[in-house]
């Protein structure tokens, strides 16, 4: 990962550091030191750094959806009725309670939010749309697009 991609604030160590956890969360802060090129005290105190100014915001396992039985995907676009922001901060609030939500995203375009939905199949997808999706607040209309093959996802 080139350190230019980075804040000013970020040297070539703490981009190598990044690099290698977002191949592996869970090496250990001597495997990390060592794939780095630094011993395990600075790297240490780089890694809680980096942590403490936010620059890596946390751990989590990757799971396996198939494996989970979540393997339905299908987009979301949302538009709301307004868009003041007291409207907004309310379908923010309330779509952060919807767990089969996984990212959800404001849009400049012809619609307002864009909503990754994952559920088991069709039919607790259109659960989940008419009952939580559609009941936020200040929402006018909906239109999905259904995942035929995930192509790439990283879990984000």
């Amino acid at each position: 990962m080139e350190n230019d991609a980075y804040d000013s604030q970020i040297d070539s160590f703490d981009a190598r550091i990044i690099a290698a956890l977002v191949e592996d969360g869970r090496m250990s802060v001597t495997d990390l030191a060592a794939r780095v090129g630094l011993s395990r005290s600075p790297c240490q105190a780089r890694l809680k750094r980096l942590m403490d100014e936010g620059y890596i915001r946390g751990f989590r396992a990757v799971l396996d959806p198939v494996k989970l039985r979540l393997e339905h995907i299908a987009f979301t676009e949302v538009k709301l009725s307004e868009t003041t922001e007291k409207a907004l901060s309310a379908f923010n609030a309330a779509v952060l309670r919807i767990k089969e939500v996984e990212a959800c995203h404001m849009i400049a375009g012809s619609f307002d939010y864009l909503l990754k939905v994952r559920t088991r199949d069709i039919r607790r997808y259109r659960e989940v749309l008419g009952e939580k999706i559609s009941a936020l607040p200040h929402v006018a209309s909906t239109s999905t697009y259904v995942v035929m093959e995930p192509v790439k996802d990283d879990g984000a």
